[in-house]
């Protein structure tokens, strides 16, 4: 009787690991299935920040970073806050020539410059409405690219690559290629973020309150959830040439469960030759899956 028992005991326990793999393969296959009309290479990393239950499809690969990368510039400004080389209430004065022709509200709203923008209004810019000159003004102010890199590999992170400027970017198409990501990496870094480990309570508290009010790519890792779903996210969306290629639809970012849980997700679409609507959908569906499975 005893080693009957002891048998199923054992059984059982051999099973829930078993079940939960084959649970996993069940997202894994439908992701898998959600990127094939992608026509690029589709990277895609999530991991379940109380659980820490992980799952990737071409975690490893260099994708290019576009916007993204104003995610780990903002650790790096805010780092420097910390460090008190800057404050959030400090006003940098803008000049015309800070505000070259290229995507940014600030711009559209200060057209001829001669205005004072604080550090503060200037990451919100970056971050919540991806404002590519508000980027560059606020990578001038801790010395370029370098700086940020140098912080990541001090964070450990050796998968993301920040060379380019937004300016850099938009006056050579090749150099675009030189700012990188591997997903795994940036999803290492939403957790670090998370759990508090790179910025003080206060810095932690207003960067992800930014990036819950991040304006660009709603139809991305938003566009499936449930209206009320908070989503502390950065897009990164390349231009497309004139063979219809897309280096970058990307989105990055913490989901906030209905079970209270929370979701850290990187989903890179590089090098597609797809319209914008597909590349998104492709986006929204591997976060509405993984959202559906992680909330249970």
């Amino acid at each position: 009787m005893k080693k009957s028992f002891l048998s199923v005991l054992l059984t059982l326990i051999f099973l829930i690991p078993l079940g939960a793999s084959a649970q996993q393969n069940g997202l894994r296959q439908q992701i898998s299935d959600i990127i094939k009309p992608a026509k690029g290479i589709v990277g895609v990393s999530i991991l379940n920040l109380e659980s820490r239950d992980t799952l990737s499809v071409n975690g490893d690969a260099r994708l290019v970073l576009h916007s993204v990368m104003k995610f780990p510039i903002a650790l790096t400004m805010l780092h420097w806050v910390d460090s008190g080389k800057l404050t959030l209430d400090k006003m940098i004065h803008i000049k015309k020539k800070d505000l070259p022709k290229n995507y940014s509200p600030l711009r559209d709203k200060y057209p001829n410059g001669n205005v004072d923008v604080s550090v503060s209004d200037l990451l919100s810019y970056m971050v919540s409405l991806s404002d590519n000159d508000a980027c560059d003004i606020l990578l001038k102010l801790i010395d370029g690219p370098k700086t940020v890199q140098d912080y990541m590999l001090r964070l450990g992170i050796r998968g993301i690559a920040v060379r380019a400027t937004e300016a850099d970017m938009a006056s050579s198409w090749e150099l675009q290629y030189t700012n990188w990501c591997k997903p795994k990496e940036a999803t290492l870094l939403l957790d670090k973020f998370y759990k508090g480990e790179i910025l003080a309570k206060n810095t932690t508290a207003f960067l992800y309150k930014i990036l819950t009010e991040t304006s660009t790519g709603p139809h991305r890792i938003k566009g499936l959830l449930p209206a009320a779903t908070v989503v502390a996210h950065k897009t990164g969306t390349s231009p497309t040439n004139a063979e219809g290629l897309s280096p970058a639809t990307n989105d990055v970012g913490i989901i906030e469960l209905p079970n209270g849980k929370h979701l850290a997700i990187s989903v890179f679409v590089c090098n597609s030759t797809d319209n914008e609507a597909t590349r998104e959908a492709v986006i929204a569906k591997i976060a509405k899956a993984a959202f559906d499975y992680y909330s249970k």
